[in-house]
């Protein structure tokens, strides 16, 4: 079984490779993956040759491994022509150098005969278990190291790969747990390879170029197994030597060792100096940029951008959405306080900023340059700049740059940023980088101070539109005011009238009293109060304080009873009579009809006065400040039909020129138990 099974697997993978030669000149991965299969079949051929355990076929299974490496690099450096490769390149070597130790004990022990053999094929088991399981961490990374809309293509050989490896670990594991060379297992590997060489071919041809785009997370993770790896050597090392000399207190020694080196390692990697040490380092000798920018854009437009009422301020989340970007402890906003820049929002920065002079803000709108701070202080920049920047920027040793913001053109503040962890002079990354960034929070604080003057606007908006209302109204109270005054020369000796003038200006008063409370910024509108009210004894009650001033006929059936509020009824009929009597001649009445139609109440306010035209009515009538009387505020046909809307009525107008007006209040009827209550 053993010789059939790695003979078949010989046999498929030679004629596969054979297949692929006159590719292989294509691409470096596919060259390497022709090699990787002649290994393969080479590796097979003396397995059913000569036996898994003869050296020939255990240089050739190492053989194997280097060669698999080589194609997963070859797909992973694909398109990494600079430093980018470094991290990767030092962990496939790790593994590389494992592989190579495993063959290395395999020449040892063949031609070195030692008493004890079976501690080096002990040990050379579990370098060959250190291969399979790293091999596995390295498929797993290739797989990850692919962009998702490409990993249909590479999956079949990531698949193929791993079940080779994990055969491979199994067998290991069994072989070392019970010290000999399962049979069984190893006739399974033979068939299991046999099988995997058509999954070899049909990767083939599904996808013939396995490119891929290497994340520099995944290098980071690499370069984290590396250490890990490296850690767990060391360990193993160093344990065994304190074992050789530490005697009978060999354990506890030991125990000691590991406990108190983890702690300080954890203790140590804890540091924020070593973290941003080991970032800018890693970035400055294996990345050919300092920044991974989509990674470094994501974050920043998250700080900007985040939700939830717990957010800080928007101000102090630019500063940390800035500061983040070069790993900066600390910012300020200084923002445009008249002509110079004044301290604002802040975020771990300790200490109040004075006032800035108007020549920093001069020099920064006249160069839009990033100010070095380190550089001012030791004098290598141009007089302008070192004249500019203010004293107390220079005195402070944590200060590092200064990034002006600038939205079209104009300064709108300045972030000035603390010094990273690891002390460096910023480059050009950092500049443009920062630049770009200004722009940015530049936009969202002019954005905000928009939206700030808007809602003042908006405040100063309704404060207008409340004044039209009531001056609308106030000029309405003019009116009966002035007729009551001119009443009052010919009619002061009659009680009865005095009686009247003494209700009317109590009426005017709480109605101005009314008016003056709707100013107020806390006034809310009170809540339309809906009940039954009799509508012709509303409508003669605002008759009758108006048939003084013009000739008012009412009609219209006693039973008529709307569902309305009765104060704010009363106002749209005022208004709508008021325009009427304004727009009618001395001797021709205004009249007022109240009818029932359906389950609606009516009422007609109709005039003979000029009329209106239709495009007036259709387009402008019912507008605010449109009017089509001299001195007219334009706004009693809008609030009347505003506040009937608001008791779930409508307002409706018909009107020739010449002819006159009849405009048609329609309010729902009250029904059952409402007009009985109202009767």
């Amino acid at each position: 079984m053993i010789l059939w099974g790695h003979a078949l697997a010989a046999l498929l993978f030679g004629l596969l490779a054979l297949s692929q030669i006159r590719h292989a000149a294509d691409a470096l991965p596919r060259m390497a993956f022709v090699l990787a299969l002649g290994a393969m079949a080479l590796w097979a051929l003396a397995v059913a040759g000569i036996g898994a355990t003869d050296l020939t076929a255990q240089l050739l299974e190492a053989l194997r491994n280097l060669a698999w490496f080589a194609f997963m690099f070859a797909l992973v450096r694909r398109d990494q022509h600079g430093p980018e490769s470094a991290a990767i390149l030092i962990v496939y070597g790790v593994v590389a150098t494992i592989d190579l130790a495993a063959g290395a004990l395999a020449l040892v022990q063949a031609a070195l005969p030692v008493a004890d053999g079976a501690a080096l094929i002990a040990a050379r088991t579990v370098l060959q278990m250190m291969v399979a399981v790293s091999a596995l961490l390295l498929v797993h990374h290739l797989y990850t190291a692919v962009v998702p809309r490409a990993r249909d293509g590479i999956m079949l050989v990531v698949a193929a790969l791993a079940m080779m490896w994990l055969v491979d670990l199994a067998l290991y594991a069994a072989s070392y747990a019970e010290a000999r060379w399962p049979v069984e297992l190893i006739a399974m590997r033979g068939l299991a390879m046999a099988l995997l060489a058509p999954v070899f071919a049909l990767a083939v041809h599904r996808n013939g170029d396995w490119r891929l785009q290497l994340s520099r997370t995944v290098a980071y993770q690499s370069l984290s197994l590396a250490a890990i790896g490296l850690y767990v050597i060391a360990m193993a090392l160093a344990t065994s030597l304190l074992a050789t000399i530490s005697g009978p207190s060999a354990r506890i020694v030991q125990t000691a060792f590991v406990f108190g080196s983890t702690a300080a390692l954890f203790g140590i990697l804890s540091t924020p100096w070593l973290r941003a040490w080991t970032r800018v380092k890693l970035a400055k000798h294996l990345f050919a940029h300092r920044y991974d920018y989509r990674e470094a854009w994501l974050g920043f437009t998250d700080t900007l951008g985040q939700p939830g009422a717990d957010a800080a301020p928007l101000e102090v989340r630019i500063v940390k959405a800035v500061a983040d970007l070069t790993d900066s402890t600390a910012g300020l906003l200084l923002v445009r306080d008249g002509a110079g820049l004044g301290s604002g929002a802040a975020w771990n920065w300790t200490g109040d900023a004075p006032a800035t002079e108007a020549v920093l803000p001069a020099f920064l709108e006249e160069t839009g340059r990033i100010v070095a701070l380190d550089a001012v202080r030791a004098g290598d920049c141009d007089a302008g700049e070192h004249a500019a920047v203010p004293g107390w920027m220079l005195a402070r040793a944590d200060a590092w740059v200064l990034v002006p913001l600038f939205h079209f053109g104009k300064l709108t503040g300045a972030i000035l940023l603390a010094r990273p962890p690891v002390n460096r002079a910023p480059d050009w990354e950092d500049l443009d980088l920062l630049r770009l960034a200004g722009r940015q929070v530049a936009s969202y604080l002019a954005e905000a101070r928009a939206q700030h003057a808007l809602a003042e606007a908006q405040r100063f908006d309704e404060f207008n539109r409340r004044f039209a209302f009531i001056m609308h109204d106030l000029k309405n109270l003019v009116s009966q005011l002035s007729l009551v005054a001119r009443n009052a020369e010919r009619h002061a000796d009659n009680p009865d009238f005095r009686a009247d003038m003494v209700a009317t200006l109590k009426e005017s008063a709480a109605r101005m009293n009314d008016l003056l409370a709707r100013l107020s910024q806390h006034h809310q509108p009170r809540p339309e109060a809906m009940a039954p009210v009799g509508v012709l004894r509303l409508v003669q009650r605002v008759a009758a304080r108006r048939r003084a001033q013009h000739a008012i006929t009412v009609s219209g059936d006693k039973a008529c009873t709307a569902m309305a509020d009765a104060g704010r009824l009363e106002q749209v009929i005022d208004h709508l009579l008021q325009n009427a009597i304004e727009a009618s001649a001395s001797a021709d009445p205004v009249s007022i009809r109240v009818g029932a139609e359906g389950s609606d109440i009516i009422i007609d306010v109709t005039d003979q006065g000029a009329g209106m035209s239709a495009a007036f009515v259709r387009d402008q009538l019912f507008k605010p400040f449109v009017s089509s009387k001299v001195g007219g505020f334009g706004l009693g046909a809008f609030e009347a039909r505003q506040l009937t809307m608001a008791m779930g009525g409508s307002v409706s107008v018909d009107s020739r020129e010449g002819e006159g007006t009849r405009f048609r209040i329609t309010l729902p009827a009250a029904i059952g138990e409402a007009m009985e209550a109202a009767a």
